[in-house]
C-alpha cells in the first residue's frame, strides 16, 4: 500500500468512525426513550431496555453506514482541500481516477463491514434483542391480527416429499419466546378447497426434522364434504351441534405433525424483513411462492439487502467532488451539513422507492437498485463538473 493510499485510507476510516458513532449514539438515545414508557410495568426493566437497545445497534449500523461513509468522507475531501493537500496531491500528477480509486478501496472496507453486520449479526441479534423485550415486558410475539397469527402450509400424501393433496392454514394465538406456541388451530383442505379435518391443540412444540408435537389435541374430520363449510362456521361460534352429522371427532394426549412450517418460519413472518438475512429472505419468499401469498414486499427486501451495501461506494464517489472545491466555496461545517442532508435525501429516496415497488409493476430488483444509480448520476455529473470548472 502505498503512503497516499495508506494517508487516504485512515483519514477516511477514522472520519467515517466517528460520524457513524455519532449517528449510533442519536439512534440509540431514541431507542431507549422509546422504551422508557414501558420501563417499570409487569416487571419491566431498566436493564431490559438497555440489552434492547444494544442488541439493536447492528441493525442500525447497516442502517446509517452509507450515511456515515458519505458524511466521513465529505470531510475528509473538505479537509484536504481547506488545506490545500488535494491541490498538492493533483499537481504531483494525481487523476481524479486515482482518487477514484483509492476512495473506493476504503470503500471496499466499508461494504464488507456493511455485509458482515447485514448478513452475520443483525439475523442473530435482532431476534434476541425481540425475545428479551418481550420476556421482560411477560407477553407473547406480537401478531398482526386478533386472531392471532396466520400462515399457510401444502399437506403431502407421504409427508414431506409425497404428492401435493390440500392446503393448511396454519392459526397460532401466541408463539412464546421459548418457541412454544398456544392455541393452535390447523385447517386441512383438499385440492378442490373443501375442508377435510379442524385440528386444535392447546401447545406445539417444535422436535426438529419439520416435526411439531401437539398437545391436547382435538381433531375434527369433516366425513360429508357438502357439510364441511357448515362445520367451519359452527367452530367459529363454538357452536358443534349445527356440524355433528358431518363430524367424526377424535381426542389425542399428544399427536405429530409433518409439516413445511417450522420455527423459522414463523419467526420470519413475525419479524420485520429489515432484521432478516438476504439468505432467510429467499427462503421465505420461496416458502410463500409455493404457497401462492404475495411476495413482493420480501422480494424487495432481497434485494435491497444485496444492492444497498453498494450505495456506499455511490456516496463516496457523490463526496469525491467536495475536495475540488476551494475554501471560499465554503467551510468544512458547511460541506458536512451538505453531506448530511444528502444522506437523508437518500435514505427518504430509498424507502419513497420500497413503496412505490409495493404499489407498482416495477421488478423488485429495479426497485431496489434505482435510488443507488439514481445518485451515481448525481456523483457522476458532479465530478464532470469541477473538473471542467
Amino acid at each position: 500500500m502505498s503512503i497516499l493510499q495508506r494517508y487516504f485510507f485512515v483519514s477516511i476510516l477514522q472520519a467515517v468512525a466517528f460520524a457513524l458513532a455519532a449517528l449510533l449514539g442519536l439512534q440509540a438515545f431514541m431507542d431507549l426513550t422509546g422504551e422508557l414508557p414501558a420501563v417499570g410495568k409487569n416487571g419491566y426493566g431498566m436493564q431490559h431496555a438497555a440489552i434492547y437497545v444494544l442488541a439493536m445497534l447492528p441493525q442500525h449500523v447497516n442502517e446509517v453506514l452509507p450515511v456515515a461513509s458519505l458524511i466521513g468522507t465529505i470531510y475528509t475531501m473538505a479537509q484536504f482541500a481547506s488545506s490545500s493537500e488535494f491541490t498538492i496531491m493533483r499537481a504531483s500528477s494525481m487523476s481524479t481516477r486515482t482518487a477514484a480509486i483509492m476512495v473506493g478501496k476504503v470503500g471496499v472496507v466499508l461494504v464488507i463491514v456493511a455485509f458482515i453486520f447485514g448478513e452475520l449479526v443483525t439475523p442473530r441479534l435482532a431476534p434476541l434483542a425481540e425475545k428479551v423485550r418481550l420476556t421482560g415486558r411477560g407477553t407473547a410475539v406480537s401478531t398482526e391480527f386478533r386472531s392471532g397469527m396466520w400462515t399457510k402450509d401444502i399437506v403431502k400424501s407421504a409427508g414431506m416429499t409425497g404428492d401435493v393433496t390440500g392446503t393448511r392454514f396454519f392459526n397460532v394465538r401466541e408463539v412464546r419466546p421459548d418457541g412454544q406456541l398456544i392455541d393452535v388451530k390447523l385447517y386441512d383442505f383438499d385440492n378442490s378447497f373443501r375442508l377435510r379435518t379442524l385440528t386444535l391443540a392447546k401447545t406445539a412444540s417444535f422436535q426438529g426434522n419439520n416435526t411439531w408435537q401437539l398437545k391436547d389435541v382435538t381433531e375434527n374430520i369433516f366425513t360429508n364434504p357438502a357439510l364441511a363449510v357448515e362445520g367451519a362456521q359452527a367452530n367459529l361460534a363454538n357452536n358443534y351441534a349445527q356440524a355433528t352429522s358431518a363430524v367424526a371427532i377424535k381426542r389425542y394426549d399428544t399427536k405429530e405433525l409433518i409439516s413445511e412450517v417450522t420455527p423459522k418460519i414463523l419467526s420470519v413472518a413475525a419479524t420485520d424483513p429489515e432484521h432478516m438475512s438476504a439468505n432467510e429472505l429467499a427462503v421465505y419468499t420461496r416458502h410463500l411462492q409455493e404457497n401462492k401469498q404475495g411476495t413482493e414486499r420480501f422480494k424487495i427486501a432481497f434485494w435491497k439487502k444485496l444492492f444497498d451495501p453498494l450505495a456506499i461506494f455511490v456516496l463516496m464517489a457523490l463526496a469525491l467532488p467536495f475536495a475540488y472545491l476551494h475554501t471560499r466555496a465554503g467551510g468544512v461545517s458547511l460541506k458536512i451539513f451538505i453531506g448530511i442532508m444528502i444522506g437523508i435525501s437518500f435514505l427518504l429516496v430509498n424507502t419513497l422507492f420500497s413503496h412505490i415497488g409495493l404499489l407498482s409493476a416495477l421488478p423488485a430488483f429495479l426497485t431496489a437498485l434505482m435510488p443507488s444509480l439514481l445518485y451515481l448520476m448525481l456523483a457522476l455529473g458532479a465530478l464532470y463538473w469541477v473538473e471542467r470548472h
